[in-house]
């Protein structure tokens, strides 16, 4: 699905159960991806009159710059690629970005690269080498405009000396498999890489090097989103910390911990001297506002979670859930009518052991849309969407989840157990049995997760 397209499936979501409140959800999901558009946030971040640009406060003298090269990685660098060869032209010498196959967009003075997410794969390592390549023939009077986004792990990877592609891909596995947060499975990432934890920085220098990203990380750490070009604050010390606290030290490939724990290369570099600027052109933020306003329009009291739900999926969206049913039934702890709204937060699902068989069979948002259906069994005047604003929950063909008192009479009625989906962590089949699956295609953009409840 193309940029500006948004839930492709809108009818099947809302032929049962809460169908104004369900109509009402997509429309405002409709209104947070318009909101989190990466071109939208390039051009009200970045101006350009034929010889200055201008972002982040700083004023960049095209006119006394030699080489212009846009690099990145990421689900929502495509867009912010195409927003910049509108705004600068030809003054764009060329650049590299990685984006995930199938993404349907095509530059004219940017090679676009194709490579795999949320896994890695051999093409992840040849556009990770491409940036490498590019940002090596930079001198100091260039400027790199850089576009690292959500995603840019898996698709720009490329291992150490001594660390196969296969042992970082298996790395990826265990991490997103374990449970732990982004910030966490970052620091071991950034840390057993030739291109994350500031190293492509290290090697752009000494040219400029303006960060042009969209947030998908709780409290909008520079370097859990853009790592590859900007210091790390991150040591080895955290990332074998967080193998160890995750009891995956002993799990990972040898090669990885040899390199961890024996490599002084595995300390990320120090970028002091380097003159970086970065800007968060796109936060989540950005979605939640956009559907307070949308809300309060319509009269509707909209409450905002923030963009920091964290923790395990399935509970996640229990918990919420059990406190609209509270709200339908006793006006607390939030108002009846109201919009609970949050976007930009990260749920996590633990795999365990049986990572390789389960993964891609479900995901985070999935978990917490199955989790709010258990809690709003038999309550109606309630519905709760849950969706990865990427558009692809865990690897999968669908966004998320949207669910109301009938998700566990559909699913009943169909033979599908939700509890037994949980434990197997196989809530994409559920969802589609039910009807409940969100499908939008590639959205082009990656705030992390969208959670919209309304309660009638």
């Amino acid at each position: 699905m193309q940029a500006g397209a948004r839930v492709g499936n809108r009818a099947r979501l809302t032929d049962h159960g809460e169908r104004e409140l369900r109509a009402a959800a997509l429309d405002l999901a409709d209104v947070a991806l318009a909101a989190l558009s990466p071109a939208d946030g390039v051009r009200r971040s970045v101006a350009f009159d034929g010889e200055t640009l201008v972002a982040g406060g700083r004023n960049y003298d095209l006119s006394a710059v030699g080489r212009v090269v846009v690099l990145g990685a990421g689900k929502a660098s495509a867009q912010a690629v195409l927003a910049l060869e509108q705004l600068l032209g030809p003054r764009i010498s060329g650049g590299v970005v990685v984006v995930p196959r199938s993404s349907g967009v095509t530059a004219q003075r940017v090679t676009l690269m194709e490579a795999d997410h949320p896994i890695p794969g051999e093409a992840s390592a040849a556009g990770a080498r491409a940036l490498l390549k590019r940002a090596r023939d930079l001198g100091a009077r260039d400027l790199a405009i850089c576009v690292f986004t959500g995603g840019s792990s898996a698709l720009a990877s490329l291992p150490p000396a001594g660390v196969a592609v296969a042992d970082k891909v298996r790395l990826h596995q265990l991490l997103l498999s374990s449970g732990m947060s982004v910030v966490e499975i970052n620091a071991v990432r950034k840390h057993v890489s030739a291109i994350k934890g500031g190293r492509l920085a290290k090697a752009i220098g000494p040219a400029q090097i303006l960060n042009l990203t969209v947030s998908d990380v709780v409290g909008d750490p520079l370097d859990a989103i853009t790592d590859p070009t900007v210091q790390d604050s991150s040591t080895v010390t955290d990332a074998l910390s967080a193998l160890e606290e995750w009891d995956l030290l002993d799990r990972v490939p040898r090669p990885v911990r040899d390199y961890l724990s024996n490599c002084a290369d595995a300390e990320s570099p120090d970028l002091s001297g380097a003159d970086i600027e970065s800007v968060l052109v796109v936060r989540g933020k950005d979605g939640s506002d956009a559907v307070i306003r949308a809300a309060e329009s319509r009269g509707l009291p909209a409450i905002r979670l923030g963009g920091s739900l964290e923790g395990e999926a399935a509970t996640v969206g229990r918990v919420l859930a059990t406190l609209a049913r509270e709200t339908r039934e006793r006006g607390s702890p939030w108002a009846r009518g109201a919009v609970i709204v949050a976007c930009g937060g990260e749920c996590t699902v633990s795999l365990g052991s049986g990572a390789d068989r389960l993964f891609g069979r479900g995901g985070p948002s999935q978990e917490a849309a199955v989790g709010a259906a258990l809690a709003l069994d038999g309550s109606d005047g309630i519905a709760a969407l849950f969706a990865d604003t990427d558009g692809s929950d865990g690897g999968t063909g669908i966004a998320g989840g949207l669910v109301d008192w009938s998700t566990g009479e559909r699913a009943r009625r169909g033979g599908v157990s939700l509890r037994k989906a949980l434990v197997d962590h196989g809530t994409t089949a559920a969802l589609e049995a039910c009807g409940d699956a969100i499908v939008t295609g590639m959205t082009q953009t990656n705030a992390n997760d969208l959670v919209l409840i309304l309660i009638r």
